[in-house]
């Protein structure tokens, strides 16, 4: 049962991708894409691509900086094929890489499970924390921008109509306030019955590992070079985006603050439960292109190169990480296997 669980969960996931993904190409002239991938001045390709090599890189290292304070001392080339392995599986399993790359680590450098996911967390709330201050400066720049898009495309000009009548958004926003207050009263007075579901305490105790996991980062011995690290990754992905515009015609003059938006907005769509993000990250990056101007079918075609060359890259060095990673695995398998069996002295356990 368990399993046909999985199954229609992860069937229903892919589903989705699909979905949206004929959402992204629907009503489309599809010779139009096809001709922008064949105008596509792909050699920029290959200077994002190795961009986002030397991102996974530094990104290895800020994660074997989270490690080493627990007490576990894993080489570099350990934590970096766990990483990469962890990636290449979200392209099939989302979401289960964290766990995957958790327990490559374990087998790889005996690192337990519990231990490195605890760093994994702290790694996810980090880069929230930064998507969301990304979201902040993006709306800010080119709030004027976003706002005629959703007035002008969004909503079709029934803004006006809005503005002129706001009794129904008023009394939406009421309902709104009415519901969240009472669903905050019934959790109050069922607290403790709810203390006793194991799903609430499995919540509970989800968000206790968050916020320690914030906190864990105070005991790094160098958090200045931890915190390069963090700006470098993420300076690395709106490089990549950015100078992805130089591929295309329609995107070329675009600047900075559309890569911006594009980075932000595009890491949401990554972020969505699903296989390597298939589906959500074009449709962001499509309606995004399109606020700047870019039309749909050239918009598409840069996310689809965008987001193809990630992945042949993710593909590549995953998949190496992965062969590397079973060879090593194997090998610490067989040495504790022919490993000798001690006996502790009575002085040892006294």
């Amino acid at each position: 049962m368990k399993q046909l669980v999985t199954i229609l969960k992860y069937a229903l996931l892919l589903s989705v991708s699909g979905l949206l993904m004929w959402y992204a190409v629907q009503g489309q002239d599809l010779g139009l894409i096809g001709q922008s991938l064949r105008e596509a001045n792909y050699s920029w390709l290959i200077v994002t691509m190795l961009l986002s090599a030397m991102g996974y890189f530094s990104r290895a290292y800020r994660w074997k900086m989270q490690i080493d304070p627990t007490g576990y001392k894993p080489s570099y080339w350990d934590v970096y094929h766990a990483m990469m392995v962890g990636y290449l599986a979200n392209m099939v399993l989302p979401r289960m890489g964290e766990v995957i790359r958790c327990s490559v680590l374990q087998r790889t450098s005996q690192v337990p499970v519990q231990v490195s996911l605890g760093t994994v967390v702290t790694e996810r709330v980090i880069d929230v924390m930064v998507l969301l201050g990304l979201l902040g400066a993006t709306l800010l720049l080119d709030f004027k921008t976003f706002w005629t898009f959703v007035t002008d495309k969004i909503l079709g000009g029934r803004y006006d109509e809005l503005a002129r009548n706001p009794t129904p958004l008023l009394v939406a926003g009421l309902i709104t306030l009415v519901l969240l207050a009472g669903l905050l009263y019934t959790l109050f007075r069922n607290l403790e019955r709810l203390r006793q579901n194991a799903l609430f305490n499995k919540g509970v105790v989800f968000v206790k590992g968050l916020l320690a996991g914030v906190f864990s980062v105070l005991k790094l011995e160098n958090k200045g070079l931890f915190l390069f690290h963090t700006f470098f990754t993420w300076a690395v992905y709106y490089l990549m985006d950015y100078l992805a515009f130089a591929c295309f015609p329609a995107t070329y003059n675009l600047g900075m603050r559309a890569g911006l938006a594009v980075l932000t907005f595009g890491a949401f769509g990554m972020a969505a439960p699903v296989a390597g993000g298939i589906g959500p990250f074009h449709v962001m990056v499509q309606g995004i292109l399109l606020a700047y101007g870019v039309s749909k079918d050239a918009g598409i075609a840069y996310a689809l190169v965008v987001h193809g060359s990630q992945t042949l890259l993710v593909v590549l060095m995953g998949g190496i990480s992965f062969a590397v990673s079973m060879i090593k695995s194997g090998r610490s398998a067989r040495a504790l296997a022919a490993a000798p069996l001690t006996v502790a002295s009575p002085i040892d356990v006294e």
